[in-house]
């Protein structure tokens, strides 16, 4: 460098200050023309910063494992009888496994040759033969689990996901965990509760046939015919508002499921002004609608949300369309949410709450407030340490100190980082790093100096010897934090990534705009001597 290109680097450093006041300024004030604030959005505060909601979550990932095998089961029961393999009882026992017992011995190579062609993850794990028959147990392979289990995760990372972002949480935190486990973070959040039934509710929308043809009495009594099930829905009275469990048999077979939801909203009834949840189907779910309607005219169908009947009503006739309801006692809060989860889709397994904790607003605040004393005393002991020590070159220190802050925050907005309390021990660290590199510069060309070099001599050879140690020590540390970055998680994050904006903030006002004012002085104003 020299001075004759001075200019062109004065409009660069003017040009990325502008830049970084342009990103910065929505954070500082409101007052800003439109077109500024759409193109630009002021720094998001952490969790730890602006309060909120910490969830660790597990996803019960056995669960999707025992309902992979149950749909498996039916699929295998049909396939059995269209292939006319003879065959007693074929029942899915507790836990993954589903036992099937044939009709004799003779069978065993017709159900070996299905299972190769139809259903190869499932594994013959034993056989009992009794009285000429065989009972066979069967289990998924361990591919196939580790398959399940994989998917599981990652289709309820993805849905909760979804769910957060209509809830309209900014810069939520969803990040998996481990190997069944989901961690999320949720600043700002002001119904903790409301949320947590929102990301943790299954949603597993079904619909079945209630059994109309067997005692409900019988059945509560303990004889659950073959084939059907007891749920219950729930009803509240208007005038005691006094809320009452109903039973229903239902019949086991789900007939169709929400896999085929297009859409979900909240409607108001005319009749009853009440709201409701209006569903549309997708054109394949539409066409199994209308003929489930079509097949089972003046027969009851149970709407069942996580096992739980909503509404059964009389299919009155063929239904087309692939458009139903969902009515309920609910209030506009609840049937909105549920909307949110229907749009959302079902977890593919339910998740249980391992962790929970909620930072408030005040405390939020505090460490806001304790957070920029740290950087404001810091900053201040730096400034007066580096215009004692080095004199007026401490001042020159002291501008580029005070612009690379505005750098690294005019970064963080443009990047739409989240400003957390380990980022602001970030910012506070890259404080000391970048005046360090200045004290590097400084000794250097006190050591020209005292050697009888000039000026322009002095600031060559200083910036030139030291430049080696100032970029082996700051790539280092950022390749370190980029390292932290990638594998940190929540607080290891943050301190991440205001120290790495930081140290390249950093190398650039000491290394490059520091220069401009040296060469400024020394090759323009031509001085006889450096304060240094």
């Amino acid at each position: 460098m020299s001075g004759k290109n001075i200019k062109a680097r004065v409009i660069v450093t003017l040009v990325i200050v502008a830049a970084a006041l342009f990103f910065l300024m929505p954070s500082i004030t409101q007052n800003l023309p439109s077109v500024w604030k759409e193109n630009t959005d002021r720094i998001h505060l952490g969790l730890d910063l602006q309060g909120g909601m910490h969830l660790v979550l597990e996803v019960e990932t056995r669960k999707a494992i025992e309902s992979s095998m149950e749909r498996i089961s039916n699929d295998l029961k049909e396939v059995l009888m269209e292939e006319r393999v003879r065959f007693k009882h074929l029942d899915r026992e507790e836990g993954i496994f589903t036992t099937l017992e044939l009709a004799d011995r003779g069978q065993r190579a017709a159900l070996e040759k299905v299972l190769k062609n139809t259903f190869p993850n499932l594994a013959i794990k034993s056989s009992q033969i009794t009285d000429g028959r065989e009972k066979i147990w069967l289990e998924l392979k361990d591919e196939q689990v580790q398959s399940i289990e994989k998917f599981a995760v990652e289709q309820s990372l993805e849905t909760i996901r979804n769910r957060v972002d209509e809830f309209g949480v900014t810069e939520p935190e969803i990040i998996p965990q481990g190997k069944d486990r989901i961690l999320i973070q949720l600043p700002g959040i002001k119904d903790p509760q409301r949320a947590i039934n929102l990301i943790g509710k299954t949603a597993l929308l079904e619909f079945k046939l209630l059994d109309e043809e067997h005692s409900l009495d019988e059945a509560i009594g303990g004889k659950v015919p073959p084939g059907s099930i007891i749920a219950y829905g729930y009803k509240v009275d208007s005038a005691t508002g006094r809320r009452s469990r109903i039973p229903y048999l239902l019949q086991r077979k789900t007939l169709l499921t929400g896999e085929s939801l297009e859409d979900a909203k909240v409607a108001i009834s005319d009749r009853f002004g009440e709201p409701y949840v209006s569903i549309k189907f997708d054109s394949q779910g539409a066409r199994d609608f209308e003929r489930i309607t079509a097949q089972n005219v003046k027969k009851r169908l149970a709407i069942v949300l996580d096992g739980v009947v909503h509404s059964a009503p009389v299919i009155q006739e063929r239904i087309p369309g692939g458009n139903a309801q969902i009515t309920g006692s609910f209030t506009m809060e609840e049937a909105r949410d549920l909307a949110i989860v229907l749009r959302a889709g079902a977890l593919p397994a339910p998740v249980k709450i391992l962790e929970q904790r909620t930072v408030g607003p005040s405390l939020g605040q505090d460490s806001i407030d304790k957070g920029i004393l740290s950087i404001i005393v810091g900053s201040i002991l730096v400034i007066l340490f580096m215009a004692l020590y080095y004199n007026l070159s401490g001042i020159v220190a002291d501008l580029v100190l005070v612009l690379n802050i505005v750098l690294i925050m005019g970064a963080l907005a443009a990047f739409r980082a989240t400003l957390t309390l380990p980022g602001i021990a970030g910012i506070v660290l890259t404080i000391g790093m970048a005046v360090d590199a200045n004290v590097l510069i400084f000794e250097r060309i006190r050591e020209e100096m005292r050697l009888g070099k000039s000026p322009r001599a002095s600031v060559e050879g200083g910036y030139s010897k030291a430049l080696s140690t100032i970029v082996d020590a700051n790539v280092t540390t950022l390749i370190a934090a980029l390292v932290l970055f990638q594998f940190g998680t929540g607080p290891v994050k943050g301190f991440a990534v205001t120290l790495s904006i930081g140290i390249v903030c950093s190398m650039f006002t000491a290394i490059f705009v520091a220069r401009i004012i040296y060469d400024y002085f020394v090759w323009q104003r031509n001085i006889r001597r450096i304060s240094i």
